[in-house]
């Protein structure tokens, strides 16, 4: 993903190759992103930071905790920190950074080819200047979001974020279904990325409810009709709504666990979990924050 935001911010013109400075562990990995890029490419984190404007961490959970305390009490006060690290939250990063000034966001793998997702929250010691930073830096990606609530974080990593893996599933399971009807299987891969795109630029074009789009495919006693009937029968719509809130409750795990390794939760119920299918309090209170926020927050080419 760090490498998708370099070459989107290259293929944008927004910063020059100069500009950009990478930490990566592997020799041969800076070798390549160097040769290919023509941006500096180091082995030490605290070394890429330093002087940096704005501080991008693309590394997995796992390993958060480490380079934290690499650049823990070494970043300046007016330093931008942007975090793609998934269940990775402001309480975490802040304290193991020592550092206030934190945009947390979750972009998703469309952002390869610069037709991301990505929804972010920034804290409140961010400045109007460091958002529009961020907000550069993320449209690299695709579209974004801004929410004034971090509960949108963790939910859009189990819609967004893991979204697409639900699409690829699905369209791992169309293209073996029309290999089993009797097509090649290139044609009828050929056959399902063409249908999955058109209809979704078919749904965004005319702005309709999905249901209104499905009717207009769906006459009575027709073949749409049979197959709808057969998708209802197998649960689809209750196995994908238990997917999201599994993936929901994963993230928060993530979270979770990441603070009770730091020490920033005490009492009787640290590393209890209890986010239930019928919890719906989170998803409320997120939804009234946004629902105040100021309209034009989502942008994006």
């Amino acid at each position: 993903m760090a490498e998708s935001i370099i070459a989107g911010l290259l293929r944008g013109r927004l910063v020059g190759p100069g500009q950009i400075v990478g930490s990566e562990p592997r020799p041969e990995r800076r070798e390549e992103l160097a040769g290919q890029y023509g941006v500096r490419m180091v082995a030490s984190n605290l070394e890429a930071a330093t002087g940096a404007d704005v501080i991008l961490l693309s590394v997995k959970p796992q390993t958060l905790t480490k380079v934290g305390h690499e650049l823990g009490g070494h970043l300046r006060p007016n330093q931008l920190v942007v975090s793609i690290v998934a269940g990775a939250n402001c309480k975490v990063l802040t304290s193991l950074l020592e550092h206030r000034e934190v945009v947390r966001s979750m972009p998703n793998t469309p952002a390869q080819i610069g037709r991301g997702m990505t929804v972010w929250y920034a804290t409140p010691e961010v400045t109007d200047e460091q958002r529009d930073q961020a907000r550069v830096l993320l449209q690299a990606l695709g579209t974004d979001l801004e929410v004034e609530d971090e509960r949108f974080v963790d939910m859009a990593t189990a819609v967004s974020g893991t979204g697409p893996a639900y699409v690829f599933l699905v369209m791992e399971a169309l293209i073996d279904a029309a290999v089993h009807l009797g097509f090649a299987r290139h044609i009828a891969h050929d056959l399902v990325i063409e249908t999955l795109e058109g209809s979704t630029a078919f749904a965004k074009a005319t702005a309709q409810h999905p249901a209104v789009l499905r009717n207009m495919v769906t006459s009575p006693g027709g073949t749409s009709a049979a197959a709808i009937h057969e998708l209802e029968s197998g649960r689809l719509r209750t196995v994908l709504s238990e997917a999201v809130w599994a993936s929901y409750r994963r993230t928060l795990e993530l979270g979770a666990d990441l603070e009770n390794g730091l020490g920033l939760n005490e009492g009787p119920d640290v590393g209890k979990l209890d986010v239930g299918k019928s919890d719906r309090e989170p998803a409320q209170a997120a939804n009234e924050a946004l629902a105040k926020a100021p309209a034009g927050r989502r942008r994006g080419r």
